[in-house]
């Protein structure tokens, strides 16, 4: 959890005199006026102190060890230095992790630039997540990020109940230059043992919005639930619309149909819950959805970003009730080549709430009383299957990159337990969803780009040519006969032909992958390297992603997709409030928050599953190679823990870097990234969420 604390008055070299003074948090506010966080301490600064000496504002990043980087705020700043600026232990001058700073250049060698905190602009903790201690008249919370080296002290008197060994939420009252700081725990989280706490901790940490307020959810609460035909909206409730998903969705916002046309082809319907209907912009509403930016999954839990009444209800796509969608109607010839493309705001009927464990029961195992419990839809289903084995063949022709890498798949019972942990797998049904999804976001973005359109687009440009050679080198030290030409999307399918269906596959996938740029959104289309697409955008989400809203906005201007149809004006153009350049990096932003946020419960259930697994043996991969040792991946239940060198008895083993491997000097047995290995689980970490293995057969 991160509250800002802006100082009253700081101090060169050192802490802030005065910290006691607080205020808002500026994450959320600045968000919702554009999308970029403003510090207007940092620009006072500049100007007194620019004259002097060459300092430049920045945000803390702390390393466990001690020492931190500061991340550069301004652009111009940014540009100048290749990396980040390097602040040894003795240069922080009493700043935290997430302390927005003055950091002054000491000295620059190659591309690594030195500095020191010259200043502590702004607190960037004053509330945080951690374990309290009871004492008799005092108790210590220790927070759970470990790049925050203090404690914090708290009267009992201002404990607000907490228990010895409770997880708890603590905010900061008094900042000390030396010792532990004081504060008082405004919220009491429960026993760190419980999966359903290790959840709430994981939110807290990554400051989720995870509460509607009373205005909003008043605004919510008289939304029109009456559903029924308008003036040109489509009628599609003939149409025989079903909704796939998981055993445990709850909102669901794509529904698909498909139709045989009458010179060979298909008619493939994309049908996607109408959110804009209900969520007009600049309402109460439409701010908290966009300052959320997406909706946040957990095993068990979700952090919506729509109210219930409208993810689970008024635009959830469930059967047999009529719901306003936007849908994306594309004809399909016999190769699954686009012909013909429409879009418009629909009316549909879903006839099946389906998933992917019945629909590859139906389409692959034949199950006899599935196929007769759902005979009407059977045809449609077969149908689907066979245009999305046509669309992912013209699709992997072309160049698109189909990474198949399996994650731990959490399930929890109704106490909120960990039943099990195991290996995700896609079956067909994944698949032809994923096909008609992406089939519908690549018409909807050339349709898009074509008129013009203010919106924000998905783009994945191309890889950092430095991380690609270096995939490659170490590709080439596993044995593997990597291709020659040029690094574009096919270059990285025949690589991954290399590995297929071999006990390497996940860890050359998962390298390869990191090789590559993050997808972003971004007002300008760019293409999609991953997909190797010339237009791409996100359409078909829209319940869990901002984006997605803005782009079913962007085809209402356009007349719901009418080829020429000029953009509407004023009130019923339905434009979003934002800037779209600045909501493409905000929204990039958020995803990257929620994707961190749900990496970090996982990695909490995950040692709290295996703490009761201390002393078991596993069959394991060997996943990276560093100075430390190596680490290495559960084969059936893909998390991932480390052998650390030290617990490495049968040999002295020394790091080969220019090979990314281990080789033992007496011995000469090595590891190396992609061999098989047993291990044992030896420890757990669950404040660290590290999992501590051992070579199952070496002494001990």
């Amino acid at each position: 959890m991160v509250t800002r604390r802006k100082l009253k008055t700081a101090r060169r070299g050192g802490p802030p005199r005065n910290k006691a003074d607080s205020r808002r948090s500026l994450r959320r506010s600045s968000a919702v006026k554009g999308g970029i966080f403003g510090l207007l301490p940092e620009e006072a600064a500049k100007g007194r102190r620019r004259a002097k000496e060459e300092v430049y504002p920045a945000e803390l990043s702390m390393h466990p060890r001690g020492f931190g980087f500061a991340m550069l705020s301004e652009p111009e700043a940014a540009a100048r230095f290749s990396r980040d600026i390097f602040l040894p232990p003795d240069a922080l001058g009493g700043a935290v992790h997430g302390d927005r700073i003055l950091v002054q250049v000491v000295k620059s060698r190659g591309d690594r630039t030195e500095g020191r905190v010259a200043e502590v602009l702004e607190r960037g903790i004053t509330r945080l997540v951690g374990t309290y201690v009871a004492g008799v008249a005092t108790g210590l919370v220790t927070p759970e990020d470990d790049r925050l080296p203090f404690r914090v002290v708290v009267r009992r008197e201002q404990s607000n109940g907490a228990r010895n060994g409770e997880a708890v939420v603590v905010e900061v009252t008094r900042f000390k230059e030396q010792g532990n700081h004081e504060g008082r725990i405004v919220e009491v989280l429960g026993n760190p043992a419980e999966a359903r706490v290790q959840i709430e901790i994981a939110i807290r940490s990554f400051d989720l919005p995870h509460r509607f307020d009373a205005e909003l959810m008043a605004q919510v609460a008289a939304l029109d639930d009456r559903i029924g035909s308008e003036p040109g909206r489509l009628d599609l409730r003939d149409i025989a619309h079903v909704t796939i998903d998981s055993e445990s969705a709850r909102d669901f916002d794509d529904a698909v149909a498909i139709e045989p046309l009458p010179k060979e082809g298909f008619r493939l319907y994309v049908s996607i819950a109408d959110v804009s209907h209900y969520v007009q912009p600049g309402t109460p509403l439409d701010r908290e959805a966009y300052a959320r930016g997406t909706s946040v999954y957990f095993p068990g839990r979700v952090v919506p970003m729509l109210p219930e009444r409208l993810s689970n209800d008024l635009c959830s796509l469930v059967p047999h009730h009529d719901r306003y969608t936007m849908s994306a109607i594309i004809d399909f010839d016999q190769q699954g080549r686009r012909r013909k493309v429409s879009f418009g705001k629909s009316l549909i009927r879903s006839r099946h709430r389906l998933t992917y464990t019945k629909v590859k029961a139906i389409l692959e195992d034949r199950d006899p009383e599935l196929c007769q419990q759902y005979a009407d839809v059977l045809p449609d289903l077969e149908r689907l299957g066979d245009l999305a084995a046509r669309l992912n063949r013209a699709r992997m022709a072309r160049g698109s990159i189909g990474f198949e890498i399996p994650e731990a798949d959490i399930e929890l019972d109704e106490e909120g337990h960990i039943e099990r942990i195991s290996r995700s797998e896609r079956n067909m049904a994944h698949k032809i969803i994923e096909e008609c999804m992406l089939a519908a976001n690549e018409a909807v973005a050339e349709f898009l780009e074509e008129q013009q359109a203010e919106t924000l687009y998905r783009i994945h440009e191309d890889p950092d040519p430095l991380k690609v050679a270096e995939f490659a080198e170490f590709a080439r030290c596993m044995g593997l006969k990597v291709p020659s030409g040029d690094p574009g999307p096919k270059w990285f399918g025949q690589v991954l032909k290399l590995v297929a269906g071999t006990p390497r596959e996940y860890i050359v996938s998962s390298l390869l992958l990191r090789s590559m740029q993050q997808a972003r959104y971004a007002p300008e289309n760019a293409g999609h390297f991953g997909l190797a697409a010339s237009h791409y955008t996100h359409f078909t989400s829209p319940i869990r992603r901002y984006p997605d809203l803005m782009v079913h906005r962007a085809l209402a201007r356009l007349g719901g997709g009418k080829k020429g149809a000029k953009q509407k004006k004023g009130a019923e153009a339905a434009v979003t409030t934002v800037d779209v350049a600045a909501a493409g990096t905000w929204l990039s932003r958020r995803e990257r928050v929620a994707i961190d946020a749900e990496r970090n419960a996982t990695e909490r259930l995950v040692a709290l599953y295996m703490a009761d697994r201390v002393g078991e043996e596993f069959e394991a991969v060997v996943s990276g190679i560093g100075s430390f040792g190596m680490f290495v991946e559960l084969i059936e239940i893909m998390i991932t823990g480390a052998v650390a060198l030290t617990e490495m008895k049968d040999d002295y083993y020394e790091v080969d870097e220019k090979s990314h491997r281990l080789v033992g000097r007496r011995h000469n047995k090595v590891y190396q990234i992609g061999n098989p290995v047993r291990v044992r689980l030896a420890s757990v970490e669950q404040r660290r969420r590290r999992l501590n293995f051992v070579i199952a057969n070496d002494p001990q």
